[in-house]
């Protein structure tokens, strides 16, 4: 299968094809999906709350993120990977936002970034662009902003914001990005906004008619054990039970004596 790159992302857009984009953080998932022929792989900061634990995405560091995107990197073959930056290693200033984009570039074997927010953050992606660093935008219910926000609650439901969202993608449109997430806004909205960009857009919660979507991966594979689901999830497998149901039979066969058995033993 051909390398993806960020060219053919958007020709997909232009040629009408949806594209499919899952999170990964480790190297082995990173090759299954990329085997399986995924063409987007998003090493996104959610690694935090699925991986480590954390409530929030917010105590993600660089250093976290740079180690997740190495180990993706190495698993995948074809698709082109984008990481996100993490909370606090953009907003302080452009000449940091370029400095870690650069290493999660360098260092992490990135293909392109992930930022979140839009007007505001349009002279950030404008000066990551610059350097020849593709950024992806990402707006609506930005996980980062969780605070200002009171919560995961959709974003863009009045008209006072819906336009405000549709100004924010215009203006990442105009600073460079090469394609924008859509999270957590009504799909009559992300239609209208998809419909108004080139670039294409990645929905998370925002209907059916954004130009692609994306799912944290350990959503999609039933891992969660335990954890409320989000709505725009569809599970399509249940791993965690799968996965239960080996581990006690390990713990039975090691218990009554079955493992190892002599076609196990050297």
């Amino acid at each position: 299968m051909k390398k993806i790159t960020v060219p053919e992302i958007l020709k997909m857009k232009a040629e009408g094809r949806k594209i499919p984009v899952l999170t990964a953080y480790d190297f082995q998932t990173a090759r299954v999906l990329d085997e399986a022929g995924i063409p987007v792989l998003l090493v996104g900061d959610s690694c935090g709350m699925v991986e480590a634990g954390y409530e929030t995405t917010l105590p993600v560091t660089l250093d976290e993120m740079t180690y997740h995107c190495r180990a993706v990197a190495r698993g995948r073959a074809s698709a082109l990977v984008v990481a996100d930056m993490p909370f606090a290693s953009y907003q302080v200033s452009r000449k940091e936002a370029k400095r870690n984009a650069c290493r999660l570039i360098k260092e992490g074997g990135a293909e392109a970034v992930k930022l979140e927010g839009g007007t505001k953050a349009a002279d950030t992606i404008r000066a990551i662009t610059d350097m020849d660093v593709p950024v992806m935008g990402h707006i609506g219910l930005t996980p980062q902003s969780i605070h200002r926000m009171g919560g995961y609650r959709v974003q863009g439901k009045s008209k006072t914001d819906a336009e405000a969202l549709m100004d924010d993608a215009r203006s990442i449109e105009e600073a460079g990005a090469f394609a924008i997430v859509l999270e957590g806004i009504p799909a009559s909205l992300a239609k209208e906004i998809t419909a108004s960009l080139s670039i294409p857009t990645i929905g998370i919660g925002a209907g059916p008619d954004c130009d692609g979507q994306v799912l944290v991966v350990n959503d999609m594979l039933g891992l969660m054990a335990g954890n409320r689901v989000p709505r725009f999830v569809k599970k399509y497998a249940d791993l965690n039970r799968i996965i239960s149901l080996a581990v006690g039979e390990f713990i039975k066969d090691v218990n009554e004596g079955r493992f190892p058995s002599k076609e196990h033993t050297y």
